[in-house]
């Protein structure tokens, strides 16, 4: 799908996650990540996660096949932005994680209130 990229699926339709999207944009200068709405089926559906999975939560697919979703997908992407790795550290600190997965699907939940009129790009 990506080539030789990662590709990260968001929600085009969700405020939320086209804003964290354009965050991601503008700090992937040298385009490391593929950035792909989950609404462009003929781009997600060779990959064969359920569209549930792909409506609930962010996932970041490796070229190498690996998939990250939700919070666990945080600390990869950040990896591959210039100096975003100096922050995926914290993800590594005990307890973090768990917690960020607990704060992610609280937030995925109430996305679609949290962040209104936000037109994007």
């Amino acid at each position: 799908m990506g080539g030789e990229r990662p590709t990260l699926i968001y929600d085009g339709e969700c405020g939320l996650c086209r804003r964290s999207v354009d965050l991601v944009r503008r700090w992937d200068r040298e385009h490391r990540v593929a950035l792909v709405p989950f609404q462009d089926e003929s781009r997600v559906q060779e990959l064969g996660i359920p569209l549930p999975a792909l409506a609930a939560a962010m996932h970041l697919v490796r070229p190498d096949g690996r998939v990250f979703a939700g919070a666990d997908a945080a600390p990869e992407i950040l990896r591959l932005l210039p100096g975003g790795g100096a922050l995926a550290w914290v993800f590594r600190v005990p307890g973090v994680l768990p917690l960020a997965r607990r704060v992610y699907r609280w937030i995925a939940g109430r996305r679609r209130c949290l962040v209104r009129g936000y037109a994007g790009r």
